[in-house]
């Protein structure tokens, strides 16, 4: 499995908008791509305008190839794109230890 996390920044007020489009984006688009195993998102404390979302996939190419080079990630963006303050950076992570 893949962990995908995106740090998102998005602009100042639109906290309760973002919430629901993510949420929303996520449940609706997301969650119909290959590969998909699951997501949280996590709202900063210390910078309310922050986000971490994470996302499960089953493999690197589910997320960088089915889902960024298909037709999900128009989708995908028109919902949570437009609460962008600057373009998410997202990293790929594999499981080293659980306990």
């Amino acid at each position: 499995m893949i962990l995908e996390i995106a740090d998102i920044r998005i602009a100042p007020g639109q906290n309760a908008a973002f919430e629901a489009a993510i949420q929303h984006g996520l449940a609706t688009v997301a969650s119909q791509a290959k590969g998909f195993q699951g997501a949280q998102v996590n709202a900063g404390i210390e910078s309310p305008e922050r986000y971490v979302l994470q996302i499960f996939w089953e493999t690197l190419e589910d997320h960088t190839v089915g889902f960024r080079q298909g037709p999900l990630f128009s989708e995908w963006r028109a919902i949570v794109g437009p609460f962008f303050a600057a373009p998410p950076v997202v990293e790929h992570f594999t499981l080293i230890a659980k306990v």
